[in-house]
């Protein structure tokens, strides 16, 4: 089930700036920041009511395999993907697959802040790339 929008995620150059420029936008700092080097990221988390904005900056190259900087180099700085929270990832990905949707990987991957995390492609998402999120912490 579907709890939430947990998070907007936001492709940024570089990470440094980007958090002094939403700690102005939002009055204050960022809650959370880290490194997920399964999804060759670095990330800042910046809550905003039940949600958050989630700044992540490419840890590698597009060459490289790194997604975020692909996006980058493809469309430039901006909103990334929408990240919904969900009670089980497991059941959810099993029940959207079965409605036809298509998901970048087969298995959930970590996530940022105690998170599993899976994409659904966004060729059967019009155009958007979907993040499903599990607490696992």
């Amino acid at each position: 089930m579907i709890k939430k929008i947990a998070h907007i995620g936001v492709a940024v150059k570089n990470l440094h700036a980007s958090d002094e420029l939403f700690a102005k936008l939002l009055g204050k700092p960022a809650a959370h920041s880290e490194s997920i080097e399964e999804q060759s990221a670095h990330l800042s988390f910046y809550p905003v009511g039940e949600s958050s904005i989630e700044l992540i900056q490419s840890a590698g190259k597009a060459k490289e395999g790194s997604s975020i900087a692909r996006f980058i180099d493809k469309r430039g700085e901006g909103i990334h993907h929408i990240c919904l929270e969900v009670d089980d990832i497991r059941s959810e990905m099993i029940r959207l697959k079965n409605l036809g949707f298509l998901f970048i990987n087969d298995a959930p991957t970590p996530g940022g802040g105690g998170t599993i995390v899976a994409f659904i492609h966004p060729k059967s998402a019009n155009g958007v790339l979907v993040e499903l999120s599990q607490r696992v912490s």
